[in-house]
Formats: structure tokens, sequence, C-alpha cells
């Protein structure tokens, strides 16, 4: 089963800030708390938190940032 494309830009937006956070968060966290036992726990929470705010972010700065690429580059086939 698949989805249909008009929900492509929101599930990449889903996938690519999930990964993105969890990432990002877990170096925060790591580098925050060392190499802790209790690192796994708070870097899920802090991941938690953060793809909260970076998968709505993406959503909406993601057509700006087309934009701006499109203004700084060659159209495809020139």
């Amino acid at each position: 089963m698949r989805l249909p494309a008009r929900y492509g830009p929101v599930l990449f937006g889903f996938l690519l800030s999930g990964l993105m956070s969890l990432v990002v968060s877990g170096i925060a966290t790591l580098k925050a708390l060392g190499p802790v036992r209790e690192m796994p726990g708070a870097w899920i929470g802090a991941w938690a938190i953060a793809w909260t705010i970076a998968f709505p972010t993406v959503l909406v700065v993601a057509p700006l940032v087309r934009r701006i690429v499109a203004a700084v580059t060659e159209p495809a086939g020139r």
C-alpha cells in the first residue's frame, strides 16, 4: 500500500525533521550530559520536544528555502 503523491511533501518533512532532530538532539544531549546511563532517556525526551518544533517549522520554512534555492541556481537543462 502506497500513499498518494500529494502527501509526498508532508511525508518528506515528517521524515526529514524526525531524523535531523534525532541526530541533533542526540549530539546536544551527549555534549551536555556526557556518556552517562541516563543519556538515552534524556535524549528521547529532548528529541520528542525538538521534533514537535522541527516538523511544523520544516513545513513552513521549506517553501521559502525552495524559492531561495531557485533564485541562486540555474534552471535544469541549461
